[in-house]
């Protein structure tokens, strides 16, 4: 089967102990039946550690420990599985995050989700074009994958400003007589399961703040960096466009594109507004949000669907 990525894709790399927000807390850690196999046959202390700290009550997990923390995860921040055992033998979860593949007819698609702020550095920091990469060459004729380059082509068109962007997308889509309102679009993600208080916090200060946001001192604040914007949508429509079932699903994919990256956009304008700038550790942490929120929650990703759908 044919893998395509991303061009940015091979130069990712885990930052470990100096992550901020380490994936080894805060998230069920799932042990594959492989791994299980192989965690069982190790002796030792690390062997009855590893008995202990693994729960085999329905799907095998390891027990989270005092603040949600994997139990191999050390005071360092780093994984103890890596440091006596090698990275291979992680189990499939760890060894794959923050990657993540779309199988598709004849290929499967790889990337990085910005749930990781390694990747969202990676992803968000890059100036030229993202283009997708093959190890031979993809089978042509998919009219959804036609539609998606369709798509990417508009949202890669420097020529015109983001917004102008995301508004032509919606015109080739028919999208373009859903109007997008910013109250609404905050209103109805508080409405969904919500994983981190930082998240309820920003949507709340988003709502509140939209009034008196100046959206033109960010324009031009961020005239250099609008790249940033671009990436973001260009990986919103790699990652969720090309699984699409038909033409109806792939438009309403491609409104949470839309709006996705103008909820980014207005949120990064009021926090501008409010605080007198805007870096881009700032913007790495609301997509690394929005990621952990909307996309790695299956019931909100298709929510969110539904919700385009229906309009």
């Amino acid at each position: 089967m044919t893998e395509v990525y991303p061009n940015y894709y091979p130069s990712f790399s885990c930052v470990g102990g100096s992550c901020r927000h380490n994936c080894c807390i805060g998230w069920e850690i799932d042990v594959n039946e492989e791994a299980l196999r192989r965690y069982e046959a190790v002796e030792g202390e690390l062997g009855a550690r590893l008995c202990r700290e693994i729960v085999r009550d329905g799907t095998p997990h390891f027990r989270l420990g005092e603040g949600e923390r994997c139990p191999f995860l050390n005071s360092r921040n780093l994984c103890d599985l890596i440091l006596e055992l090698g990275e291979e033998s992680l189990c499939e979860i760890c060894a794959e995050h923050p990657r993540f593949r779309n199988y598709l007819p004849d290929r499967v698609e790889i990337g990085l989700g910005l749930c990781c702020e390694a990747a969202g550095r990676l992803i968000l920091g890059q100036r030229e074009l993202a283009v997708l990469i093959s190890r031979e060459e993809p089978p042509q004729g998919d009219e959804i994958l036609a539609l998606r380059d369709r798509a990417v082509a508009l949202l890669q068109d420097r020529s015109a400003p983001i917004l102008e962007r995301l508004e032509r997308l919606d015109r080739f889509c028919g999208n373009n007589d859903k109007p997008f309102c910013l109250a609404e679009y905050c209103s109805f993600l508080l409405s969904l399961e919500r994983l981190d208080e930082a998240w309820t916090r920003l949507l709340l200060r988003v709502r509140a703040g939209e009034a008196s946001a100046d959206s033109e001192a960010f324009r031009v604040y961020m005239a250099d960096r609008e790249t940033e914007f671009e990436q973001f949508a260009v990986y919103l429509a790699y990652r969720h466009l090309a699984p699409a079932w038909d033409e109806a699903e792939f438009c309403a994919r491609a409104a949470f594109v839309s709006n996705g990256t103008r909820l980014l956009y207005w949120a990064a304008t009021v926090l501008f507004t409010q605080n007198g700038s805007f870096s881009f550790a700032d913007m790495v942490e609301l997509a690394r949000l929005f990621s952990s929120e909307l996309e790695y929650s299956e019931e909100n990703a298709e929510r969110l669907v539904e919700r385009e759908l229906r309009f």
